[in-house]
């Protein structure tokens, strides 16, 4: 073999030794499995206690809790100081005034037990549509049995068969109890007859006293005495009066002593308000006939003992619209007392059948009937919007009366109370419209209307001037505007 040709065999194993050295290595690094360590968490424990002592007495870290100290106790100094300036001078509420169940909300008087419900059960079964009303009692009867002018068949503690049983009333005391609902009964002696006193008050006085024991042990919440002016400063009224309110035992709510006056003055009703220390005394308006002149003068008179006064309104020779009269008799200052069948409009010697079905009528082809339907719907839901509106605010629950304006026709007053809203009653029970212009100190460039008796003229919730108030005739508005401070 030629040197040439031993050169190139040479290089040719040379060249295959490094082929077969790079696959060699090509397949043990295709093998090789790579092992990446996992990083270990790095967990921070803080610095032990000889380190914190050590930077805690730096001078820089002393210095810090100083300051920061210091704005705390600077800040805390200046929220109590600013607190006692805002409690010094915020005004002050007013106390709210002893309240009692005849207060809260309206009477309900039930005169002619077998008329309105035929017996005492069924009064019970009525309770549910009274409680939609939020009527707080109800003043039943007469119910005990008497012939009239003779005093000695008069038994006040039995119940005339014909409207029902004791065991009928216990029943009615039951359910009413639980509603909320409390029961006064009218024991006024001699409701048949021409004196409600008889001849002899004495005698009628010593049976009543019993009476009164009896019935309030049965759970009775109250009493009613017509003709108070006959009675009131006799030493037989003082021995009622004394066992009425000595049987009110403590914890339990109070026995209401309650009597009524019909066509006084208000001298007279203000004079037996201080004589008879009644709870409540009941005055029955003939209808606004007076002029409203009269009437503004009437009421300052008697403001003063507004939480002992109740109103109600005599069917027969009021002329006044439902709904005028729903709204005098909820705002003005005392307890409104509305005798059966009031909350439907319903007139003197109208039947009460149908009342109690206005919400789920029955079908009618009857136009006219669906007709008085509609309109005693609508006039027991204003009814029950003022009951609801005077149970929720303090103006008209319990809130000062101020006179607005009065003229012969036509009357206005507010309502209001320390801070909370304020409330005026406009009512214009003539036969024409009037414009008039209400002036007090508390008063706005305009209120709020809350409820109309004609809501086409005056929206509730719209808007009108104080300075002249329109009011068509038979119209009344209920307004508000808030306590400004």
């Amino acid at each position: 073999m030629s040197k040439e040709a031993e050169m190139k065999e040479v290089e040719l194993n040379e060249l295959e030794q490094e082929k077969q050295s790079v696959n060699t290595d090509s397949e043990k690094n295709g093998c090789v499995k790579v092992k990446v360590p996992e990083e270990k968490e790095v967990k921070f424990t803080g610095l032990t206690k000889e380190e914190l002592m050590r930077v805690a007495g730096t001078t820089g870290w002393v210095r810090t809790r100083w300051a920061l100290l210091v704005l705390f106790w600077l800040g805390w100094v200046g929220m109590l100081a600013g607190a006692v300036v805002i409690i010094v001078q915020a005004p002050r509420c007013k106390p709210i005034p002893e309240m009692h169940w005849w207060n809260e909300g309206p009477l309900y008087q039930i005169s002619n037990v077998n008329s309105f419900s035929e017996d005492i059960k069924g009064i019970e079964n009525k309770l549910d549509s009274l409680n939609q009303l939020k009527v707080k009692g109800l003043i039943l009867g007469p119910i005990h049995t008497v012939q009239a002018d003779q005093i000695n068949t008069l038994y006040l503690k039995e119940i005339d068969p014909v409207m029902g049983t004791e065991k009928d009333l216990d029943s009615l005391l039951e359910r009413a109890h639980k509603k909320g609902m409390s029961i006064v009964l009218d024991l006024t002696p001699n409701y048949k007859g021409a004196a409600v006193w008889f001849s002899d008050i004495a005698a009628a006085a010593d049976k009543l006293t019993e009476a009164c024991a009896y019935w309030l042990q049965k759970g009775v919440d109250g009493f009613l005495f017509s003709d108070m002016s006959q009675v009131d400063s006799t030493d037989a009224w003082q021995s009622i009066q004394n066992v009425v309110h000595s049987n009110t035992r403590e914890g339990t709510k109070k026995s209401a002593l309650i009597g009524s006056v019909t066509k006084q003055p208000a001298d007279n009703v203000f004079g037996l308000l201080e004589s008879s220390k009644v709870d409540l005394l009941l005055t029955r308006l003939p209808g606004i006939k007076l002029s409203g002149i009269q009437e503004a003068e009437d009421m300052t008179k008697l403001y003063s003992n507004h939480s002992s006064l109740a109103w109600s309104l005599i069917k027969d020779t009021s002329d006044l619209p439902t709904r005028l009269y729903h709204m005098l008799l909820f705002t003005l200052p005392g307890t409104p007392v509305f005798i059966s069948g009031d909350e439907v409009g319903l007139k003197k010697g109208e039947s009460l059948t149908g009342i109690w079905d206005l919400e789920n009528p029955a079908e009618e082809n009857n136009e006219t009937a669906k007709t008085i339907r509609a309109e005693r719907s609508a006039v027991r839901s204003f009814f029950k919007t003022l009951s609801d509106l005077r149970g929720k605010e303090r103006a008209l629950l319990h809130g000062e009366y101020a006179s607005l304006h009065s003229s012969t026709s036509s009357f206005a007053f507010l309502r209001l109370w320390d801070q909370s809203e304020r409330f005026i009653t406009a009512l214009n029970w003539g036969n024409s419209s009037v414009t008039i212009t209400l002036t007090n100190s508390d008063l706005p460039a305009e209120a709020r209307v809350r409820l109309s008796t004609d809501t086409e003229k005056l929206a509730v919730d719209s808007m009108v001037p104080l300075d002249k108030l329109q009011l068509e005739a038979k119209q009344a508005v209920l307004l508000s505007y808030p306590y400004t401070g």
